[in-house]
């Protein structure tokens, strides 16, 4: 892609021009998840953090600068988001040996704590059922059903590109609709 013409594209992008930010999406994805692939070496993880990636790139778009490559920067972002993942992860392993504790600790909360988070779940799933039902499909077979991308993209006849453009999508508009009712609580 020739430079203006990618300007063009990350400008429209901006401006939240969904065909722009899918073909932008298009072009640099299959470089992205390879990046990604060789640091994770698992292909559900790569593509978790891959549409995490275009989620910031996106969301980041007005701090790009045209005077750097514009892959560079999107591998630049990749690569600061695996090191998150690695970090995350390394956490978690850390406090695994105080899991059994959590776990124990499950079985001792009141039942009015057992009733706040069943609160919080029929508040979400709320939540979920008020979004577009693209976006509720796209939910409940990834997050629900835990289906592959590609299996969602076989069943809801899509491209695998679309299909994660359409999870990112719904997340997105999932997180900033979770966020807004923590506010209003």
């Amino acid at each position: 892609m020739e430079k203006t013409e990618l300007l063009m594209l990350i400008s429209l992008a901006k401006k939240k021009n969904q065909k722009s930010q899918t073909k932008l999406i298009n072009s640099y994805w299959v470089d992205v998840f390879s990046f990604i692939m060789k640091k994770v070496q698992d292909e559900n993880v790569a593509d978790e953090i891959t549409v995490s990636v275009f989620s910031k790139v996106l969301a980041k778009l007005d701090l790009y600068d045209p005077n750097f490559q514009f892959k560079t920067w999107i591998l630049t972002i990749a690569q600061n988001t695996v090191i998150d993942y690695w970090r995350k992860k390394n956490r978690e392993n850390e406090d695994s040996t105080d899991s059994f504790e959590g776990f124990k600790n499950q079985f001792a909360r009141s039942p009015e704590e057992l009733l706040i988070s069943e609160e919080e779940q029929k508040q979400i799933i709320t939540i979920i059922e008020s979004l577009d039902s693209n976006y509720q499909d796209i939910i409940r077979l990834r997050f629900f059903e835990e289906k592959s991308i590609k299996e969602i993209a076989e069943e809801l006849n899509l491209t695998v590109a679309n299909t994660k453009v359409r999870i990112m999508r719904a997340k997105k508009v999932l997180a900033e609709l979770l966020k807004n009712k923590e506010f209003e609580d």
